[in-house]
């Protein structure tokens, strides 16, 4: 592949287009705000397209171009499904807790109204914290992708990209709120599903066999059933992130937008379908650019193939898709973490309480992307960060949503199965080199330790992370029940 595909003035240029497009259709629709709820969770009339759309767009951000087709060079075809899976599967899982919690709460805004009345503000202060780190982490990841893309295209520093993107898109969504981000949403879409389709039809057209065929021929082992990380991965990718989404705000604010619970299951189900048909082809293109070239960098392997001819409107295709991906996703972390402030602000700081709820939370938004703009400056690895945020939200997935159903789980049990899931998984979870952790390398020498465990650290840390406090739950369950 070349070094430079457009220049930085070309990029740039493309990037003010698309963005400048994105915050005049803002405006074009912007619509007095009545009130904080209406600014959270719009006019709670959102009908199947809309919300499907939405929940689409907002669940497919710029990581699909590296992370899925990442994980498949290593992973194999388990760890496509899992992603894929674990992507589709938070709608289904909102199949049966959306209306549920909808008519618990027929007013509600957030699943942390429900934290607070089934667990009390300790557990809800905690969960606060976790919820808005993980929303934090994926916002810096989506931010350094498409300054880590941009970078790949035309060499444009990290920089730039990352300070122009965030200023886009604060220039609409902290004026419009929720019902902006529905509206731009549904462009970004049409926009996302277009250029996927096409990359498809590109991708396979430009293959001289079978692609099932040729990753059969020179890299069997990805497809293997033999293969132990085909089981391992997919698993891993599936529990980190299905747990993870179930505790992303801008879902949870599009549940108690919908109309009806008609249309949030229908939109859930569709969503749910499409998001895995993207993220599975994503994850294909990686076995394809491995069997291609084993020794492509994982990062790039969807880019290795789409790039391939060199074509100046497929690599501006790709720019606009990356855009659209990244605006869609960072608008809706924005008004998802927007949103918790304005609704819980009070429980983390007395200040954030009052009239002027909202402008303190702009402020917090702009300190906060500030931030961002830091660390996606610094172009961490974007898988690495998603992987550390879902070990956070899976050491409290099964506690939360267990509680759901059992009322007597109480808040000091709950406490201690999360506290203990999370510190027990961070012990296993591996440094960015995946060979050590806390505990494997550093509090004991790896000497220590099976070959089994040194090679499987993240599969284990996830899978400690939730079995903990499920054991933790499931004696005191038995101790109720022998009483």
């Amino acid at each position: 592949m070349k070094d430079i595909y457009l220049s930085t003035q070309t990029t740039l240029i493309i990037t003010l287009v698309v963005g400048a497009f994105f915050i005049a259709l803002g405006y074009i629709n912007l619509k007095k705000i009545s009130d904080n709820k209406s600014l959270i969770i719009g006019d709670r009339n959102e009908s199947i397209f809309s919300l499907t759309t939405s929940l689409s767009a907002s669940a497919l951000g710029a990581w699909i171009l590296f992370g899925p087709a990442s994980a498949a060079t290593w992973g194999g075809i388990g760890a496509v499904i899992g992603y894929a899976l674990g992507t589709a599967a938070p709608m289904l899982f909102l199949l049966n807790f959306g209306p549920k919690i909808r008519k618990e709460f027929p007013n509600g805004m957030s699943l942390t109204e429900f934290i607070k009345r089934r667990f009390g503000t300790g557990i809800l202060k905690i969960m606060l914290i976790l919820i808005l780190f993980y929303l934090t982490i994926f916002l810096i990841a989506e931010v350094t992708a498409i300054a880590f893309l941009l970078n790949l295209i035309s060499k444009t520093p990290l920089w730039i990209t990352s300070g122009l993107t965030l200023i886009i898109c604060l220039l609409y969504i902290l004026r419009g709120g929720f019902n902006l981000s529905i509206i731009t949403d549904k462009y970004q879409f049409i926009i996302v599903l277009s250029i996927i389709l096409f990359s498809i039809f590109l991708i396979l057209g430009n293959l001289e066999i079978n692609s099932y065929e040729l990753i059969k021929k020179n890299s069997a082992k990805l497809i293997s059933k033999n293969y132990i990380p085909n089981y391992t991965a997919g698993l891993t990718f599936f529990i980190a992130v299905a747990a993870t989404n179930l505790f992303h705000q801008g879902n949870w604010q599009r549940v108690f937008a919908a109309k009806n619970n008609f249309v949030l299951k229908k939109s859930l189900i569709y969503s749910s379908i499409i998001s895995f048909f993207i993220v599975f082809w994503m994850g294909y293109t990686g076995l394809i650019s491995f069997s291609l070239d084993p020794k492509i960098k994982p990062d790039l392997a969807f880019f290795k193939l789409i790039l391939l001819n060199d074509n100046v409107l497929i690599i501006v295709s790709i720019l606009v898709l990356a855009l659209a991906l990244t605006l869609s996703t960072i608008d809706t972390l924005i008004n998802a973490i927007s949103s918790l402030i304005i609704i819980e602000g009070k429980e983390i700081n007395k200040f954030l309480s009052g009239r002027e709820i909202k402008n303190k939370s702009n402020k917090l938004i702009l300190l906060l992307c500030l931030i961002v703009f830091v660390f996606a400056s610094k172009g961490y690895s974007i898988l690495y960060l998603f992987l550390f945020a879902d070990l956070l939200c899976c050491a409290a997935v099964l506690t939360i949503f267990y509680g759901f159903f059992k009322k007597k789980i109480n808040t000091r049990l709950s406490l201690f199965s999360i506290i203990l899931g999370l510190s027990s998984g961070l012990l296993f979870f591996p440094g960015q080199n995946f060979q050590s952790s806390l505990l494997v390398g550093n509090i004991m020498s790896v000497e220590n330790f099976s070959p089994v465990i040194l090679s499987n650290l993240l599969f284990i840390s996830f899978i400690v992370a939730i079995i903990v406090p499920l054991i933790i739950l499931t004696i005191y369950s038995l101790r109720n029940s022998l009483r």
